[in-house]
């Protein structure tokens, strides 16, 4: 693969399910719309086209970490009780079997195990978000798994092992939330997910030890654990601020959605 220029990378919210394809009914009908214009203008934060696209997503965990590997991946629609039509969203971007062989080999030589897995296909934190990122679906995608034990310290190593596939105009996306809290989504609990997200924002805003520290800490943050009773959502963060680990973060979305804050992330300039 040629060198090209270091691409920044991103933390973005994904929604909820198939949120931005569908009438919203479980709130104000422009419930995810900023959201949703927010991601449709990210291609221009990037800057240059990547090469491809790996996204770290808070909807698959495996026991070691696993990359798709399959040429053609299909959807997983791994959603439930949304309208018909949502089940039959495409994204037909290829996969990159030999870049997913690369990856793997790429965190052998950093001690993480890892694995091709040739069949998985792509779930909905990758295509949903990708379907208003990039629509023409025309950059290969592969998906990396979080690891079972969640282990934030473990996510950050993860991410300075992907770093140097940045040098080679691929683009890093974790894909989660930074506010997840599903019991309490629809009321208005906007101080505790605001209390967490200022301590998110300053933390992301640190580089080297000090960030990682701070994060691997995340639980003991202000109204941390309320806002992620468990930190699946989180952890693409933790790996995305690795793989940028000398690069402060910055804010670069912020809206309240269902009664929360919800906020994107960068890292490195375009």
């Amino acid at each position: 693969m040629n060198k090209s220029k270091r691409l920044p990378a991103f933390f973005i919210p994904h929604g909820g399910g198939p949120c931005f394809f569908m009438d919203w009914t479980m709130g104000p009908a422009d419930t995810w719309d900023g959201l949703a214009a927010w991601l449709r203008q990210m291609a221009d934060q990037v800057g240059q086209r990547p090469s491809a696209i790996l996204v770290i997503s808070a909807h698959w965990e495996t026991p070691a970490v696993t990359i798709t590997g399959h040429a053609r991946p299909e959807l997983i629609y791994d959603y439930y009780g949304f309208p018909e039509h949502t089940y039959h969203l495409t994204y037909p971007a290829p996969g990159a079997p030999a870049l997913a062989k690369q990856i793997q080999t790429l965190l052998n030589a950093a001690d993480i195990p890892a694995q091709v897995d040739a069949e998985r296909g792509y779930d909905h934190g990758v295509f949903i978000p990708l379907k208003l990122i990039y629509p023409d679906a025309e950059i290969p995608v592969l998906q990396i798994s979080l690891r079972a034990d969640l282990d934030p310290a473990f996510h950050h190593q993860l991410g300075q092992a992907l770093a140097p596939l940045r040098e080679q105009g691929v683009l890093l996306i974790g894909s989660g939330m930074s506010f997840h809290n599903l019991r309490v989504f629809g009321r208005d609990v906007r101080p505790q997910a605001r209390e967490f997200d200022t301590w998110l924002s300053q933390a992301v805003a640190q580089t080297s030890t000090d960030r990682a520290e701070q994060l691997n800490a995340w639980g003991q943050a202000p109204s941390g654990r309320f806002s992620h009773p468990r930190e699946e959502h989180l952890l693409p963060l933790m790996v995305i601020a690795g793989a940028a680990e000398q690069e402060p973060g910055k804010k670069v979305f912020e809206g309240e959605i269902m009664g929360s804050v919800i906020s994107a992330f960068q890292f490195g300039a375009a």
